[in-house]
Formats: C-alpha cells, structure tokens, sequence
C-alpha cells in the first residue's frame, strides 16, 4: 500500500470517527434522553389519568361519605357546638357506665374555612365500661375523632382503670372571632 493512499484511508477512518463521534453527541445521545424523558412523562400521565378514572368511578360513593360527613360536623355557633359535645360525653357515659372526672374543651381556630373542639377527657371504669365508652364514641354519628386514647390502672389488680383521651371535632364555616 503506498504511503498517501495509507494517509488518506487514515484521514477518512478519522473524519468517520469524527462525524460519528460529532453524531452520537450531538443527535443519539439528545434523542435518546428526550425519549427516555417521555417515556417517563407517558407513564407519569398514565399513572394519572388511572388514578382520575378510578376516582371517577368513585364519584358518586365519595360525594355520598362527604355529605354524610359535612352533616355529621357541629354546628356553626360555638356554644351549641360544645353543648353537642357535652350531651354526647354525658349520654356515653350513661350509656357505658363509666365515670368522668372532667372534659377539658379547647377551640383550635387555624382557618377561616373550618374550627376544630379539641376535649380532653379523663374518665374511670372497668375495662368492660371502657370499651363500650369507646364503642359509643366510634358509633355515634356525631362526628368525632378520637386523636389520644391513654390507659392507666387505678388499683392493684387492674380492674379499675383511668382513660385519658383526646378527642376532636369539626366545625365548618365557624363564625367570625371577635
């Protein structure tokens, strides 16, 4: 092979190369992350509308739980909000045969849009008269969140038992603080 021949199939080689080099650079290694990006957005957006669809389909069961829950709230004046509360300790109680040492209600306005009654409750009884006190709470359509349940024991045995709960409820559209 003569010498210039060998010089340009070496100069060929290397502006292959290059050109190659230049291409991967500059057009594959461009078009593949941009494919890998929107194959990624794809699975984003199908996630998505999977998630909407099932929503949709829940529509109507969703829309239903949320009335039951806005009307199950208490009511918009404060004082007959915490009474609601009070009854509702009061008739428990009865109910569970359980003993209240007290009800600690505190208001916790963070929006305009809702209030919570925060109470602090502490109570005695059996275990019996416990768990049918937490039965009524849980059951009653009044809608409260038990946040803090506590257990402790009074006596030795166990028998006797003291109940230290936090309990929160929801107060949409409270009236304006003075």
């Amino acid at each position: 092979m003569n010498m210039t021949n060998r010089q340009q199939l070496l100069g060929v080689v290397a502006i292959v190369a290059i050109v190659l080099l230049a291409g991967d650079r500059l057009v594959v290694s461009p078009l593949s992350k941009l494919w890998k990006e929107r194959s990624d957005q794809i699975a984003q957006l199908k996630k998505s509308f999977d998630q909407g669809s099932r929503l949709l389909e829940r529509d109507k069961s969703i829309r239903e739980r949320w009335n039951h829950m806005r009307t199950n709230t208490l009511s918009s004046e404060i004082s007959v909000a915490q009474n609601q509360v009070l009854t509702a300790f009061d008739r428990w109680s009865q109910d569970s045969r359980i003993g209240i040492n007290g009800i600690t209600p505190r208001w916790n306005h963070s929006s305009e849009e809702y209030a919570t009654l925060e109470c602090r409750v502490d109570a005695f009884g059996s275990l019996g008269a416990i768990t049918r006190f937490l039965y009524e709470i849980e059951k009653d359509p009044l809608g409260l969140k038990l946040e803090i349940v506590e257990l402790t024991a009074r006596d030795d045995r166990g028998r006797e038992l003291n109940l230290g709960l936090q309990v929160s409820g929801l107060q949409l559209n409270p009236p304006p603080l003075p």
